[in-house]
């Protein structure tokens, strides 16, 4: 059976709970591999929704085993806080595994992240202030916490006070805030010490096993290509890598056990945050894809940037991470315009581009150069079959297609976990 990469194909947002849903049932294991508590998954069960934001949404799921591997930084206080808010609504939570090597978000990140966004002023990036940049410094720097420290009191307690020992001397004398004592940190990450250790395992080889075992283990990422940290939008980015390749190092499982790259990816496009995004609308348009697409952050409740589909950020995507299939999401927000732009290449100081500029300065100043495709007026939130869309929004799915490097597999017609037409198998 399968190990499968689900990503999401533009700048996050895109739906990847859905994705992952409908997979849900034919999945042993889904397992989070990058990122924190900065993003996150709205998934829709019956008349429930659920918001997601550390927790794979997988947990979701009768029988899957949610993982959150090494690659994810955890702040434990919302961990349980999500798995709290679940059991009260009868989900199931009990099969959560969490890896050794996963790396801990302390309260000196947060503080970090919060005056640190703040003293960019005009330059800030648009960071959630939940400490996720800072944490994922401290395990490049080699003064991180991780999860199996927190069951050695010894260990914990030198390598906070290591951390804060530069920490307190930036907070103090260059952001004029009081310094973090060790103690209070300490205290604070011991207290969640029985309650985590049962869900404590080397999750890279419990992975491998259920792989070697014909399990099917799908592998969601956070956030999304354009903001990853080597690829995306830099330095308006995220802290891990949210590509395909992320994957491998996230959980350690090896590339070579991925069978499919699965690319979620929305009709038309938004992002949260600073940063270039050539195809944004600041006119009546934009207010209707965010109004109609209810584009409000689920881990941060911020609005949404909106703009039209962008092909080269697809084709982009496409090409690093290897897709192998496309699930389009929200088709059914464009109902009832009459037309619908595509951004299909980038005009650059008078220069064509098909693809993304590699300089990031000819990126910031691209300008769309648009095909426009027919609209349609007919609701399609009952769609089940490809034949069931009207013909205009047929031909914008194959439209898409084309253009961008992969097939269209599935395509969401509206926010319940059935609204969905599949045109190909993601599993096949």
């Amino acid at each position: 059976m399968p190990g499968i990469v689900l990503i999401g194909a533009q700048w996050g947002d895109e739906g990847k709970g859905k994705a992952t849903d409908l997979l849900g049932s034919r999945t042993d294991y889904v397992v989070k591999f990058n990122g924190g508590n900065n993003a996150g998954h709205t998934v829709v069960v019956g008349d429930e929704k659920y918001a997601l934001h550390l927790l794979p949404s997988g947990i979701l799921t009768p029988g899957v085993t949610p993982v959150i591997a090494n690659g994810v930084v955890v702040d434990i206080e919302v961990l349980f806080q999500e798995l709290d808010a679940l059991s009260s609504r009868g989900v199931d939570v009990s099969k959560l595994l969490v890896s050794a090597n996963a790396h801990v978000i302390t309260h000196y990140h947060r503080t970090v992240d919060k005056v640190t966004e703040r003293f960019l002023g005009k330059r800030q990036i648009g960071t959630t202030g939940r400490g996720i940049g800072p944490a994922y410094a401290d395990k490049i720097n080699r003064v991180g916490i991780r999860i199996q420290d927190l069951f050695d009191e010894n260990i914990l307690r030198q390598k906070v006070e290591g951390a804060l020992d530069q920490k307190n001397h930036l907070l103090v004398k260059v952001y004029n805030r009081r310094a973090i004592e060790a103690d209070e940190i300490v205290d604070d990450l011991l207290g969640y010490v029985e309650r985590l250790r049962p869900m404590v395992a080397d999750t890279g080889l419990v992975l491998n096993q259920a792989l070697d075992a014909d399990k099917t283990v799908l592998f969601e990422g956070g956030q999304a290509t354009m903001l990853d940290v080597d690829h995306g939008t830099y330095p308006f980015v995220t802290s891990s890598n949210a590509t395909s390749g992320g994957a491998a190092t996230g959980s350690g499982v090896a590339p070579t056990r991925f069978d499919r790259v699965i690319a979620v990816v929305k009709a038309y496009t938004t992002r949260v945050g600073a940063g270039p995004f050539p195809t944004e609308l600041f006119d009546e348009w934009g207010e209707f894809l965010s109004d109609r697409g209810a584009e409000f952050g689920t881990t941060t409740g911020r609005r949404r940037r909106t703009g039209w589909y962008d092909v080269p950020i697809a084709r982009y995507s496409a090409r690093i991470n290897g897709v192998t299939d496309f699930v389009l999401t929200k088709l059914d927000v464009l109902t009832g315009l009459e037309t619908i732009p595509v951004a299909v290449a980038y005009d650059v100081d008078g220069v064509r581009h098909d693809e993304l500029p590699v300089n990031q300065s000819d990126f910031h100043h691209a300008k769309p150069i648009y095909e426009e495709f027919p609209g349609w007026s007919e609701d399609i939130s009952g769609a089940r079959e490809f034949s069931d869309l009207p013909k205009n929004a047929q031909d914008y799915v194959l439209a898409l297609e084309q253009l961008s490097g992969s097939r269209m597999s599935a395509i969401g017609v509206g926010p319940g976990r059935d609204a969905i037409v599949v045109r190909h198998d993601l599993l096949d």
